[in-house]
């Protein structure tokens, strides 16, 4: 006889307490009193729609500076917005331009809209649009998840950023040793130099017709850098930058002659046979060979952009000691990463080029906090007194005892602060509408509308 009841397998039985389970929990969430407070630790983001989330507008100022910054900001239509900085020295145009590309997409989708502007991307300065977006949209990013930029780019392996600071030349080297024992006694701890031919050319037979220093000009340069360390020490870091127009052999000779004073490194020294006039090799078979001809440690790569099309080859031919990426050129967050990471497996450690505003450094600091093989990063503004005042939200000054501590407010953690920038603009207003840039300026593949033509038939037609 057979029962009336339904047979329910265990599995069927389980399935059913689960779902009440999750019903109970439900009921239990809507019948929260109304007058009950989030939890202290989950503030609500008032970015709640991140799906809908889209790019309205791109607009741009620049700050007049030893190296002008150019700024840029990324609007959203739910007010969100981010911040972000092309190379120094540059033009925010390069970022402008990309304008219509990004607008109407969702600023969230960080990989697909940078995928999308790459070809855009070239060395030295053309890099900076590129770089500037990716800042931006970290910072956009950041603020909608709630989280600091480095968590959306890697683990972070440090809680501050160790700073190096450049020192421009004196001739007299009794005052160029001065003013980097001042730099020590602010609290650095890692040193750059710049150690031009020029501050021996005066002197009878120290430089020769092409502007390279003699083995006599050698010897005076030599001088500097023995009084340098003379009065910070032998065991602190100390790199040197600005030679002048060396070529494969006189960057041997230049670096097997500082080879006493244990620089850090030696940076760009190859000025002839590069790309374009300057610090950007495209030869890594030149670097190559002065790095086996020297115990010097050789770097370079400040004006190269991307791994695959700039640092690569120099990395897989251990042409450097070390790599010397400007982020603002590189890529920013995550191209910069990738190169790092790719250059911790072939053992060439890291330091950060950077000689740009608070926002840009900021966007360095997360960077460099997720880099495994890590040395230093640049700041080119210490002797600018007004260059913290530039952005709030973080504790000044914003470097701390020769470090840089890493935020852990959302996205880069600082704000423009608009009368201080507003001192100091190379370009008077206050990121005013771009609608010249509202049209495409560089394209990949547009095929355009209806134009006249004659069809299969040969008849006049306008069309597509």
């Amino acid at each position: 006889m057979s029962s009336s009841k339904p047979v329910i397998s265990r599995r069927r039985m389980f399935e059913r307490m689960a779902g009440a389970a999750a019903l109970g929990s439900a009921f239990r969430f809507v019948e929260q009193p109304a007058g009950a407070q989030q939890p202290a630790d989950r503030p609500v983001n008032r970015y709640s729609a991140p799906s809908r989330l889209q790019i309205t507008d791109m607009r741009a100022i620049r700050i007049a500076s030893n190296y002008d910054y150019p700024i840029i900001r990324i609007d959203t239509n739910q007010g969100v917005y981010g911040l972000g900085e092309a190379r120094d020295a540059g033009n925010e145009g390069m970022a402008l331009i990309l304008k219509p590309h990004i607008v109407g997409k969702n600023p969230l989708n960080i990989a697909e809209i940078l995928d999308s502007v790459r070809n855009f991307a070239n060395q030295r300065r053309m890099g900076g649009g590129y770089s500037a977006l990716d800042i931006a949209l970290h910072d956009i990013s950041g603020k909608v998840y709630g989280v600091p930029a480095y968590r959306l780019v890697g683990s972070k392996y440090r809680d501050r950023i160790r700073i190096y600071c450049d020192t421009t030349e004196t001739a007299d080297p009794k005052l160029f040793a001065e003013r980097l024992v001042l730099r020590k006694k602010n609290g650095f701890t890692f040193f750059k130099m710049d150690l031009g031919t020029d501050l021996v050319a005066r002197q009878p037979g120290a430089v020769n017709t092409r502007g390279v220093a003699t083995e006599k000009g050698l010897k005076l340069l030599c001088e500097y850098l023995a009084t340098v360390r003379d009065g910070i020490g032998y065991d602190v870091p100390l790199a040197a930058d600005h030679f002048g127009p060396l070529n494969v052999n006189d960057s041997i000779r230049y670096a097997r002659a500082f080879e006493p004073y244990e620089l850090a490194w030696m940076e760009d020294p190859l000025q002839v046979g590069t790309l374009s006039t300057g610090d950007a090799p495209k030869n890594w078979r030149f670097y190559k060979e002065i790095k086996e001809a020297t115990t010097t440690v050789i770097n370079t790569g400040e004006s190269l952009f991307g791994l695959e099309e700039g640092f690569r080859p120099l990395i897989e031919n251990l042409a450097v000691d070390m790599i010397h990426p400007d982020p603002l050129t590189a890529g920013a967050l995550i191209e910069t990463k990738r190169i790092a990471d790719f250059a911790s497996m072939y053992g060439i450690p890291t330091a950060v080029h950077f000689a740009g505003s608070p926002v840009g450094c900021m966007a360095g600091v997360h960077m460099a906090a997720t880099i495994k093989d890590f040395v230093a990063m640049e700041n080119h503004a210490v002797d600018i007194p007004w260059w913290g005042d530039l952005v709030t939200g973080v504790p000044k000054p914003i470097i701390q005892n020769g470090y840089i501590p890493v935020p852990e407010t959302p996205g880069l953690g600082v704000e423009l602060n608009e009368e201080a920038c507003k001192a100091h603009l190379r370009i008077q207003g206050w990121f005013e509408p771009t609608p010249q840039f509202d049209k495409p300026i560089v394209d990949e593949y547009r095929i355009g509308g209806p134009y006249p033509h004659l069809d299969d038939n040969g008849k006049p037609v306008v069309s597509r």
